[in-house]
């Protein structure tokens, strides 16, 4: 099988990886940050059906008729034919009741608009400001916890270079998913984070594949290099990394294609993720290790040159490819020679002498 060196161009990968993910937080800000969703901050969501043989609507005619009824914010889900109307309010905090009179206000509004038989409310959620914020609070802890136990698993199994690698790239993916949503402004609800956390896993799992061939390839090809070893291992990983994404994605993107609502947007975090977590796992993690690995044998090194009494200016590094076995041993070159020399005298001697004798025996 051919070996691809990936290796070579993993600076690229990482300034692109920067590139993207700052324009993504850069862009985030300058739209008014997060988009968070109902489940994220108190308030109330109402969805609702106006009747096109009744009356006809758009979403710009359904925000004029609501545009007493302070920071509504209106979208709109499903097909032309059976289109819906997600009507959200914020909780000030400082109005008592306040899902009631919000309910009263909006359907009233749409009533005056729209009249009394074109509206059916399909859904009304409210969510209060301590329920928000308690679930806010959960998500953070509990994704931390998830990382830190994914990182002992895989200290535990592998080595801790490779757990360090396995966080890195799951940190970029987040952070990847973060500008993305940020960046189009994609509602952040339970579903979002639920495709994150999925995320994760697919991501993780995929990294373990190839880290797992990196560790049999140490044993197996123990006189190469361990940039050779990373850039064989993701090679012989290539075609199954591949083929599972690609299946993922036909799943994920039939579910996009014909889900609406929150399905939809789950979906839509899914085919990103997909692509990034395959990403993460060649162009992030394994340059990490590889970088780790680098810097554990220079540590060596000096330690060793440091243990021997070296000058600092003339300290081994881990980059010197070609060790001779003389300087391995202390013994110069000319020494070693020298005793062959001797070795291959006294052998020449010997045979001479036994030849000798056994012609006397002859005679």
């Amino acid at each position: 099988m051919k070996t691809i060196r990936f290796s070579k161009i993993r600076f690229l990968m990482l300034i692109l990886s920067i590139v993207i993910i700052g324009g993504g937080a850069v862009t985030t800000i300058i739209r008014g940050g997060i988009n968070l969703g109902i489940d994220f901050q108190a308030g109330l969501s109402i969805r609702v059906a106006i009747d096109p043989a009744r009356a006809d609507s758009t979403i710009e005619s359904v925000r004029s008729a609501l545009s007493d009824v302070g920071g509504a914010q209106v979208k709109t889900i499903g097909e032309e034919a059976a289109r819906q109307y997600v009507i959200r309010v914020s909780d000030p905090g400082d109005i008592a009741s306040f899902s009631t009179v919000a309910s009263r206000d909006i359907l009233d509004s749409l009533h005056d608009e729209f009249g009394d038989d074109a509206i059916e409310e399909l859904e009304n959620t409210f969510v209060g400001p301590r329920f928000s914020e308690d679930l806010a609070q959960n998500t953070i802890i509990l994704t931390t916890l998830a990382l830190i136990v994914i990182l002992a698993y895989i200290w535990f199994r592998f080595r801790l270079g490779y757990a360090t690698a396995a966080i890195t790239a799951l940190v970029h993916d987040v952070a990847f998913m973060v500008a993305f949503i940020g960046a189009f402004q994609i509602e952040v609800s339970t579903a979002t984070i639920a495709a994150v956390l999925t995320i994760i896993g697919y991501s993780l799992n995929d990294t373990i594949v190839i880290f797992d061939r990196v560790r049999e390839n140490e044993t197996i090809m123990r006189e190469s290099g361990f940039e050779t070893i990373i850039n064989s291992s993701i090679s012989q990983s290539l075609s199954r990394t591949l083929i599972t994404s690609f299946t993922t994605l036909l799943a994920v993107t039939a579910i996009f294609v014909f889900a609406t609502g929150t399905v939809k947007l789950f979906a839509l975090n899914m085919i990103v993720g997909v692509v990034v977590g395959t990403y993460s796992s060649i162009f992030i993690a394994s340059p990490v290790l590889l970088g780790w690995q680098h810097a554990a044998k220079k540590r060596k090194a000096r330690k060793d040159a440091e243990r021997h009494g070296a000058p600092g200016g003339a300290r081994a590094t881990a980059s010197d490819k070609v060790v001779s076995p003389a300087a391995e041993t202390g013994v110069s070159v000319e020494e070693k020679q020298h005793v062959i020399d001797e070795i291959s005298r006294r052998k020449s001697a010997s045979a001479g002498r036994s030849s000798s004798r056994a012609k006397r025996k002859k005679k």
